[in-house]
């Protein structure tokens, strides 16, 4: 299979389990912008036929031991590398990316299926608590999957962001009805065939396809638990509605994402770092970085080792492993980047590089961006721009660069850069984001899945990776026994007699120090 091509048979067999009784949509390659192949629809009936299925497969598959579970994703693990290329096809077909940003997709799914194959059994057994009476009470913690998850996950990337996911809900006993993005869909059904290859039994991951609001609402509106991914306007909107059913929902939205190099910071390994957090996937991933703070006593150095980089930069399409950037993903991604870019040149602000629309390569590349002047009259300034665009700010004290990383609605990732390792990371403990790379942009810590990942303010709600990444989808329950005698007054004890007693254990668990 060629980048701009795919065979009409291998299509309709990877759409083979998409729940779908709608009108179809095409779906284009961003590398040439022409169709090449059709997506069916489903509608909001097609939703509840696939909860129905899930729901009805989710009741067997909660009463599989949890280390049977965990083994289809060690299984899914070994299949994911060994089909990798296939995969890779489908991912550049699909989202444009270059050969390598689509490789990453690739790791982190097989790290998290590792990583929940192998504590998931760990982290989901019954575990004793404390009780109220020490030797006579006794308590256990246990872990319930929610049922059927609602899985709505983008376009920018289906396997890192919308199959890992899934892998910890089905591993905690749930069932999902998923709904990924059109673009994006086909990388996601060769997953699930791979996870049906490792033992999945049937009707577990239903998948369905359409647009967010009718589509994705219904999903959203059914599910027993959701797990959203996507821009903080409709992950307000996804929150307000799970709220209202009173059900959990795990929100991962926008970012707008500082790094700042700091006085005695190893400028070259700085700027080769930079150029890898702002223009992965052309600067479409959440966690890309957006605007760098730079101390002035280095800034200068910086800046011309980073534009160097920056300017050598190949863009292309194609699989070819060499291309250091692909293509923006839709005229609409177009649009807008070039909307901030027009917008903070006529306001006043400096193009140090790229800065142009490459229709010579294909109808959505862009070039990498740096630009220098940004001020907060200008779009780019605090809005996510979600492309291959950054703008470089100096400053005179530490300070100052902490605040103005801080002045965001968003906390979603930060990077921060320095030969002192102590340094940075206590320069990192007092950045607003959820997660903060020292010495590195973003890769450290989304690859580190033993570590929660996940947003604050604007960014979302909840995480993904670690045991927070398994345990939200568990409905927690505390089973207690009380041993021996009951907790009510005895025969002949006053209530006051019983205070009393209750009062010296209670103070004395306090100087032996149990909790």
């Amino acid at each position: 299979m060629d980048e701009t091509n795919l065979p009409a048979d291998r299509a309709r067999h990877l759409l083979r389990r998409v729940v779908a009784s709608g009108a179809s949509e095409p779906a284009v390659a961003p590398f040439t912008g022409r169709p090449f192949t059709d997506l069916p629809q489903s509608t909001p009936e097609d939703v509840a036929t696939a909860l129905g299925r899930a729901a009805e497969a989710q009741r067997a598959w909660a009463d599989v031991p949890v280390r049977d579970r965990a083994a289809v994703l060690l299984r899914f693990h070994d299949l994911v590398l060994r089909c990798q290329d296939e995969i890779l096809d489908l991912l550049q077909l699909e989202t444009g990316k270059a050969r390598w940003h689509a490789y990453e997709e690739i790791a982190i799914a097989a790290i998290n299926a590792r990583y929940y194959g192998r504590r998931a059994p760990g982290l989901l057994a019954r575990r004793r608590r404390g009780g109220v009476i020490p030797g006579l009470t006794s308590a256990r913690e246990l872990r319930h999957p929610k049922g059927v998850v609602g899985l709505v996950s983008p376009w920018n990337y289906p396997v890192a962001l919308g199959v890992s996911d899934g892998l910890a809900a089905l591993v905690a006993g749930n069932a999902l009805v998923h709904k990924p993005d059109n673009q994006g869909a086909l990388a996601v059904l060769r997953c699930v065939d791979l996870l049906h290859e490792a033992g999945l039994p049937e009707g577990l991951w239903q998948v369905v396809l359409g647009d967010g609001p009718t589509v994705g609402g219904a999903v959203v509106d059914s599910a027993d638990y959701v797990c959203f991914t996507g821009s903080t306007r409709t992950g307000r909107t996804v929150g307000r509605r799970a709220g209202e059913r009173l059900v959990g929902c795990s929100l991962e939205l926008g970012g707008k994402n500082a790094m700042l190099v700091l006085d005695d910071a190893d400028v070259n390994r700085a700027a080769e770092g930079a150029v890898r957090a702002c223009f992965s996937s052309a600067g479409q991933l959440c966690v890309s970085i957006e605007r760098i703070y730079v101390d002035r006593r280095v800034h200068d150095v910086f800046v011309a080792a980073f534009l160097r980089r920056v300017r050598a930069m190949r863009l292309a399409p194609g699989t070819d492993w060499s291309v250091d950037m692909g293509s923006l993903v839709s005229q609409r991604q177009l649009d807008a980047v070039r909307a901030h870019v027009d917008d903070a040149v006529d306001k006043g602000a400096r193009v140090l590089a790229g800065g142009r629309h490459r229709p010579d390569l294909g109808p959505y590349f862009f070039e990498p961006t740096v630009l220098a002047d940004v001020t907060p009259d200008m779009a780019c300034f605090a809005d996510e721009t979600f492309g291959p665009v950054v703008a470089i700010h100096p400053f005179d004290h530490l300070e100052e660069a902490v605040a103005a990383a801080n002045a965001t609605p968003y906390g979603l990732n930060a990077s921060v850069w320095s030969r002192d390792r102590c340094r940075g990371a206590r320069v990192a403990a007092r950045l607003r984001a959820g997660s903060v790379n020292v010495n590195e942009g973003y890769a450290a810590s989304y690859g580190s899945v033993d570590v929660p990942m996940g947003g604050v303010g604007a960014s979302g709600v909840g995480r993904r990776h670690g045991a927070d990444g398994l345990l939200r989808f568990t409905e927690a329950q505390a089973v207690v026994t009380q041993h021996v005698m009951g907790l009510g007054r005895p025969p002949g004890v006053s209530y006051p007699l019983l205070a009393r007693g209750y009062t010296l254990m209670l103070r004395a668990l306090r100087r032996i120090g149990r909790a």
